[in-house]
């Protein structure tokens, strides 16, 4: 992006804050409306995906101070949701796949609880020269949850967990993509999904069908939830959801 380009993103986005035009805004503190302003670029209405990675890419040096822990708590509240399945007696066995890894806090709050096992699923190429830089993943995949190519490069069945943070949003993970999430987590294995509850009110993709979606693939055998907990200070002072789900079949959705 050009310095043109980019102060014209800018002064459009601080335009749109002007006229109550940006969504999710209203409520959020007047101190963290820069580093809002600088996550709404990735999630704007109608972004495509692959406008989104791009965003992210660009952000990717800012990107933990803008989201930093108390303004952004999401790799906090996913690490603390996974040490409460797995005791820490068998935590360096687990083999989990942190899906939307962005620069690596989850594995960063996993590697604390003792978790040691961790890969990596992103397809920002600025976010994984972040991710590189803790040396927490044992594999790296650059390519989005639910395209062929991580259909290609993760075998199903292989993970014992799965984990999101902060990957559900507009442009980003699609709904299909929860079949290529149980494809790939062993039966008996753990998926958690962690995400900003007001999502499910406007963006396109999750408005009614996300939760009908969880529920149908429920009902078929798929998985079944342990868990739907909203919580407090997830993101901006938003109230977030964790979803815990339970692989239970061996079979996955075509």
């Amino acid at each position: 992006m050009s310095i043109q380009n980019g102060f014209s993103d800018s002064h459009d986005l601080m335009n749109d804050v002007k006229n109550e035009a940006v969504v999710g805004i209203a409520n959020v503190d007047e101190n963290d409306t820069s580093s809002y302003m600088a996550n709404y670029k990735a999630h704007k209405p109608g972004i495509s995906h692959e406008e989104m990675v791009l965003a992210y890419s660009e952000w990717a040096d800012n990107y933990d101070k803008d989201l930093c822990p108390g303004r952004y708590n999401g790799p906090e509240f996913a690490a603390e949701a996974l040490a409460k399945v797995y005791e820490p007696s068998c935590r360096e066995t687990i083999k989990i796949l942190d899906v939307a890894a962005g620069t690596g806090r989850v594995g960063h709050e996993l590697s604390k609880l003792g978790f040691k096992m961790i890969d990596a699923l992103e397809p920002s190429s600025g976010m994984l020269r972040v991710l590189g830089g803790r040396n927490i993943y044992s594999k790296v995949y650059q390519t989005p949850i639910g395209s062929k190519k991580s259909h290609d490069i993760t075998p199903e069945k292989t993970y014992d967990s799965l984990v999101i943070a902060g990957g559900m949003g507009e442009g980003h993970i699609p709904v299909n993509a929860i079949a290529e999430m149980i494809r790939i987590v062993k039966q008996g294995g753990t998926i958690i999904i962690v995400m900003r509850e007001e999502y499910l009110e406007y963006v396109t993709e999750y408005v009614d069908k996300l939760e009908p979606y969880m529920d149908d693939l429920e009902k078929k055998g798929f998985w079944k939830q342990l868990s739907r907990v909203i919580i407090p200070e997830y993101s901006f002072n938003k109230n977030g959801l964790i979803y815990t789900y339970e692989v239970t079949s061996q079979n996955y959705p075509e």
